[in-house]
């Protein structure tokens, strides 16, 4: 398992190529709630998303190495297949990965844009088998989370925090495969170990939940169905379930709760945020019920790429009209 060194070292490695992203705040909302809330921008990241960090911190631990591969494939379902794209363009790496269908057409075009070739597969389990087959031609694959390198560079998001200066009561970061909430794992149990943190996902893609509480992997059959296209993975990895464990917990909420804070965050902080990046909030406003104390609790928002599509949804019904509230 990595430490906190490895983290140091991929923020150090990664220098300015990403963004030391800022902490976002709304003092309406935090005066609604009654407790302080700080985001973590990620939706400002190169490439509009935290995997950015993993992605090419991976690369340049090869380079170090002198062991770049000759190409890359890897799968995804959006923001880490465009990191894959972004990183292997700046290294000259080609780059080839596999998408579900169900993959947002916007996604698919920013992958491509950054020069990846992308294929494009009926179910999130083709996609994977499509990149394990040109694995075995000798092809690199860069996996979303199950990478010890992947989780230190998605770690360096949690460093800043710190670095920043700020000391939170908890964190809560949305959990797919489990890369960020490992990494940030790492980076809160050595250096701010009374800081409590939480996975937040769907109730409808609870693998995560489910994997923790049994201390086993639960895997989907299929794909997840939830508006928060970031975390339908199929499961953790056994990598990522012995970080997650060393965290408090897996929270889950449902897909009104997402929609409601997709629409609050956007008006409330003025930058877009997708589905996916609101569950730390909506984990956060169920941990914060009933807590009388004002707290100072950090959200990652991990993603700011939505379709137009997802965005109808989304709005389909204002919800600006139910003004957050203590016990929301």
């Amino acid at each position: 398992m990595i430490t906190i060194d490895h983290i140091r070292e991929a923020r150090e490695r990664l220098g300015d190529t990403v963004h030391h992203t800022p902490l976002l705040e709304s003092t309406f909302l935090n005066r609604l709630l009654g407790h302080r809330i700080l985001f973590k921008a990620e939706n400002l990241q190169k490439i509009g998303a935290f995997k950015a960090r993993g992605a090419l911190n991976t690369l340049l631990v090869l380079e170090e190495r002198d062991d770049l591969p000759r190409s890359v494939v890897s799968h995804s379902s959006g923001n880490h297949a465009q990191a894959v794209a972004w990183a292997c363009g700046l290294l000259n790496i080609p780059c080839t990965v596999f998408m579900p269908e169900t993959a947002s057409a916007i996604k698919q075009q920013a992958t491509r844009g950054y020069g990846a070739t992308v294929v494009t597969a009926p179910t999130r389990q083709e996609a994977e088998a499509g990149s394990a087959a040109m694995q075995q031609d000798g092809a690199m694959l860069l996996h979303p989370y199950d990478r010890d390198e992947v989780i230190a560079g998605q770690g360096t998001a949690a460093l800043e925090v710190l670095e920043d200066g700020l000391l939170p009561t908890a964190v809560f970061t949305p959990c797919g495969g489990g890369g960020l909430l490992s990494g940030s794992a790492v980076v809160f149990r050595e250096l701010a170990p009374k800081t409590a943190l939480y996975g937040v996902e769907p109730v409808a893609a609870n693998d995560a939940a489910r994997s923790y509480r049994s201390g086993s992997l639960f895997r989907f059959d299929e794909a997840p169905k939830t508006l928060a296209d970031g975390v339908q993975t199929l499961s953790l990895s056994e990598r990522t379930l012995r970080y997650i464990r060393r965290t408090d917990g897996i929270i889950e909420v449902d897909e009104t709760e997402i929609v409601y804070w997709t629409q609050w965050l956007t008006h409330l902080l003025k930058v877009t945020v997708e589905p996916t990046a609101v569950l730390g909030m909506a984990g956060a406003a169920r941990w914060l019920t009933g807590r009388k104390k004002p707290e100072t609790v950090l959200v990652i928002l991990t993603g700011g790429n939505m379709s137009i599509e997802t965005r109808a949804r989304i709005w389909e019904h204002d919800l600006l009209q139910d003004v957050p509230e203590p016990g929301l």
